[in-house]
């Protein structure tokens, strides 16, 4: 029994990553008329990125920002440093000011599984993604403006709101490419003709 959609013997698949391979890939390839499997759009990464401007006068903000970014994605992130200090700022060379977490393979489709059907339904007045954000290149980017969103956050233990940066990177070549990919794992984008 090797089929394309079997998991390794004692592995489970991720949820989304069976129903990309199951359903979407068929989907994609009749939309664009792929002549080639390999030219179907597929997720690379997932990057989820935290910038912690108040960290240059409180040094143990940047731990609750890790901490946060822990619990959501299960994975420890890398602490962002500064470049180069800027006085206007109050920021010094190397003062740690951010983090992000690179997600890839299973964990990213886990992680893209848990946004899409638990985190961005908790959002308030939330009227869907906007399908613009693409980079020229398929990879798209936006923000969440509260960690609260993410049920892997305790309501009662939050010290401050913090946003996040989540950056899904693709291998489509085009925004059409990605937009489709993304609109077919589930993404909820607005409607561009509909009145806020």
């Amino acid at each position: 029994m090797s089929t394309s959609t079997a998991a390794p013997a004692g592995k489970i698949q991720p949820r989304l990553k069976q129903k990309y391979r199951s359903e979407i890939q068929q989907k994609l390839r009749e939309e664009f008329g792929y002549a080639n499997v390999h030219q179907i759009p597929g997720l690379v990464k997932v990057v989820v990125n935290t910038g912690v401007g108040e960290a240059a006068r409180d040094s143990k903000v940047i731990d609750g920002a890790v901490d946060d970014l822990t619990k959501i994605t299960g994975q420890k992130p890398v602490v962002t440093k500064a470049r180069k200090s800027i006085a206007q700022f109050k920021l010094r060379e190397g003062q740690a000011i951010g983090a992000h977490v690179t997600l890839r393979g299973d964990r990213a489709w886990e992680f893209l599984d848990r946004l899409i059907s638990l985190a961005l339904p908790r959002i308030r007045d939330f009227r869907g993604l906007s399908a613009t954000q693409f980079d020229g290149h398929g990879n798209y980017t936006f923000g969440l403006q509260e960690q609260a969103v993410f049920h892997e956050i305790d309501q009662d233990k939050i010290d401050r709101v913090r946003g996040f940066d989540i950056t899904v990177v693709t291998t489509a070549t085009s925004d059409d490419e990605g937009r489709a990919l993304l609109r077919h794992l589930g993404f909820p984008f607005r409607d561009p003709n509909a009145q806020a």
